[in-house]
């Protein structure tokens, strides 16, 4: 388990089956990620069951924020890993009642300790939107760099969205 003073980052257990759902089915979300439809809790629980925690592997990594009282607050994920070029693409949500309270920054910065002391990554890069200033300033505030933008390159309702590639060579 990592830990700092604020959050702690830990494996995914059974009982995270009810925050894996809402933040999967969150419609919100889907405009920065890769779904555009719902998961089942069946299926979130096959992947619950399925998953070894080992990047290895799985060839991603996601890990529950919660505060030292247990309160799940969030998740972040290593994903789209490349062993050869030792990189991984960042994922992290924050839930929206525990927003703009560290809690991102806090898990951020063990997620890129881990990756630097752990897993001896070379990078890690994220995709942002342009327009969310938050996520720009958390991942800028972690030592991130913005190395381009990409136009046009998320499909919205209302068009499509440049973002921004955040990259931070470790």
């Amino acid at each position: 388990m990592l830990s700092d003073n604020l959050t702690r980052l830990r494996a995914l257990e059974p009982d995270d089956l009810d925050i894996l759902y809402n933040v999967e089915n969150d419609v919100a979300l889907w405009a920065v990620g890769n779904t555009n439809a719902p998961y089942s809790r069946e299926v979130l629980r096959q992947y619950l069951l399925s998953t070894t925690c080992d990047i290895y592997t799985d060839k991603q990594l996601r890990l529950v924020v919660e505060t030292h009282d247990g309160e799940a607050v969030g998740m972040v994920d290593l994903l789209s890993f490349d062993a050869m070029n030792a990189r991984a693409e960042v994922g992290i949500v924050t839930l929206a009642a525990h927003r703009q309270k560290g809690y991102g920054r806090s898990a951020l910065r063990q997620l890129v300790g881990y990756s630097r002391e752990v897993l001896h990554l070379h990078q890690l890069y994220a995709y942002v939107a342009s327009d969310n200033q938050p996520s720009l300033r958390l991942f800028q505030s972690c030592g991130f760099v913005a190395a381009c933008e990409l136009r046009d390159w998320l499909k919205t309702s209302s068009g499509y969205q440049s973002v921004v590639l955040m990259q931070l060579i470790i």
